[in-house]
């Protein structure tokens, strides 16, 4: 679920920044119904691990280009943020300032990496190798036109390379149910485990003006702007 700052998955995924402690303990939940206040989105996030590098299966001819993109601007980021995101309700960057942004995605530990299509980006991932020796997949997706077209495998190959190319003891990432629907198997199909499981709650950015509220149809907009 797009919360804090992180996400993946085939389609678009959001993935929360947990190294700056947006997961949080609280009360042990019950077996039963919970209420979800109106105006907050509710999901199980599954989060995924790898120990040792995957076997890739053959590469096919390229229908992209990769790069990695070196002190990226926040305008440019943010774009492609949104092209990839806004179906699956991606926020955590959205309400960064310029300054803080800036500073995050230019990280030296920091890598972000676009797929282009004919000279249009298309797709981005986002390794976060601030705790070595373990890395995330902090952000992972393409554009919805994209989908099913092998994109997403193209550039998931190319993460993992780079991923392993650090010799970390782990990769790891998270996906939620308002992720694409395939995204877990997709994770899956490449190696990584599950290991574990969470809710999150967080505000529907829809309500907060930072998706327009046409934004993934869906997820049913419940709160005082759908009355």
């Amino acid at each position: 679920m797009p919360s804090a700052d992180s996400s993946s998955r085939p389609g678009g995924t959001a993935i929360q920044d947990y190294p700056g402690g947006m997961l949080r303990s609280g009360p042990v939940l019950k077996d039963g119904y919970v209420e979800v206040p109106h105006g907050r989105l509710a999901a199980v996030v599954t989060f995924l691990e790898m120990t040792t590098p995957p076997q890739l299966p053959p590469a096919r001819a390229a229908t992209c280009s990769i790069r990695r993109v070196e002190a990226p601007e926040p305008d440019w980021y943010r774009s492609l943020y949104r092209a990839v995101g806004e179906q699956w309700l991606w926020f955590g960057r959205l309400r960064m300032p310029d300054e803080e942004l800036a500073e995050r995605i230019r990280h030296p530990a920091n890598e972000i990496h676009a797929l282009s299509v004919d000279g249009v980006d298309k797709g981005f991932a986002e390794l976060d190798r601030r705790v070595l020796p373990e890395i995330e997949i902090a952000y992972f997706g393409v554009t919805p036109d994209l989908v099913g077209q092998g994109m997403g495998s193209q550039l998931m190959r190319h993460t993992l390379e780079q991923a392993w190319s650090h010799k970390p003891r782990r990769v790891h990432l998270h996906t939620c149910t308002l992720d694409h629907p395939n995204a877990l198997q997709f994770y899956l199909k490449w190696g990584f485990q599950a290991y574990k499981r969470a809710v999150e709650v967080a505000p529907d950015p829809r309500l907060r003006g930072d998706s327009p509220v046409s934004a993934a149809p869906q997820i049913p907009l419940i709160g005082a702007a759908s009355r």
